[in-house]
């Protein structure tokens, strides 16, 4: 279907059929995930809860990857084994910058997309 530079919808066009109305669905439910999302990791981290940090990481990789975005999938499933070891703590809030930029991106993309489905 879309590759563009942070999204790949190719799997999201074959779980929906092709579903246009199903995409579009699916596609702004993940536009309203991601700032939830980001406000959450944020928040955890300042209360060093990390394994409830790790946790969110792991649900965010989900939506992340049916968006086809590859990279920052992997990103997230190494944050989330760091968490999970309480390893490279430093590195947490460079992890939670990397995926609200990303996502911001790729929410842009989204909406263009989605306009022109």
């Amino acid at each position: 279907m879309v590759k563009t530079k942070f999204i790949n919808l190719d799997y999201l066009e074959n779980i929906t059929c092709g579903s246009k109305e199903l995409v579009k669905e699916l596609v702004n439910i993940f536009i309203s995930q991601i700032p939830e999302f980001t406000t959450e990791m944020k928040q955890l981290l300042s209360e060093k809860k990390y394994e409830s940090l790790g946790m969110l990481a792991h649900k965010a990789k989900s939506s992340i990857s049916i968006m086809g975005m590859e990279e920052l999938a992997e990103d997230l499933k190494e944050f989330e084994l760091f968490t999970r070891e309480k390893k490279n703590i430093d590195q947490y809030s460079s992890y939670i910058e990397k995926f609200e930029t990303s996502c911001n991106k790729a929410i842009s993309e989204l909406k263009s997309i989605i306009t022109d489905l």
